[in-house]
């Protein structure tokens, strides 16, 4: 079993403990200090979805820099069970639910409210951001934002047949990763500033 950690905001140095499981393959420390870079380090009031939890060190970094409510969604019961014991640990029940589902069977469910910001880091080699992708509209706020983390590059086509726009990408080893947003004429997120007023 392997270790990361939390990089900033109220749980900084926090450990999460990485089980050996197959596919599980978390952001590294660095892939997500850059990501939090873009996003603008604080998500005060954010409402954040972590598909494909793994680890958990996506959506508990986002609960860790403000966001209200963070959704981690993840259908290994040995992962789901890691992620559930940081989450009592942090004394974070009130502010990160955990869900033990398969993603796409969950974003099916109705939702009562949309996210300002999806976490999209699946398992390599099955397909699964094609699959998933396109479903994220329907849970996503107008302006919202998605970051993806893949084997291949994500091209402007791919971004804009799912009704989202390329903002940010970069490459940590054979890792491509992405920041997109969903296209909007009004009350967009931009990626350095921070939330907009209308959100």
């Amino acid at each position: 079993m392997g270790q990361l950690r939390i990089i900033g905001g109220k749980w900084k140095r926090t450990p999460i403990p990485v089980k050996d499981l197959q596919g599980l393959r978390p952001t590294p420390d660095r892939v997500r200090e850059t990501l939090f870079n873009w996003l603008g380090q604080q998500l005060n009031g954010w409402r954040c979805l972590d598909l494909f939890a793994g680890s958990g060190a996506l959506g508990l970094e986002a609960a860790s820099r403000g966001a209200d409510a963070v959704v981690l969604v993840e259908s290994d019961r040995a992962a789901s069970q890691a992620i559930g014991d940081l989450i009592k640990k942090l004394n974070a029940q009130s502010q990160c639910q955990l869900v033990q589902a398969r993603a796409q069977e969950w974003l099916a469910r109705p939702m009562s409210q949309p996210f300002d910001l999806i976490f999209l880091d699946p398992p390599f080699g099955y397909g699964l951001i094609d699959q998933v992708l396109p479903l994220l509209s329907r849970v996503l706020v107008a302006g919202g934002l998605v970051y993806v983390e893949s084997d291949a590059p994500l091209g402007p086509a791919q971004a804009d047949g799912c009704g989202l726009k390329l903002l940010r990408a970069d490459k940590a080893g054979a890792v491509h990763y992405h920041l997109l947003q969903q296209c909007a004429a009004q009350g967009e997120q931009n990626a350095e500033s921070g939330l907009s007023g209308d959100i």
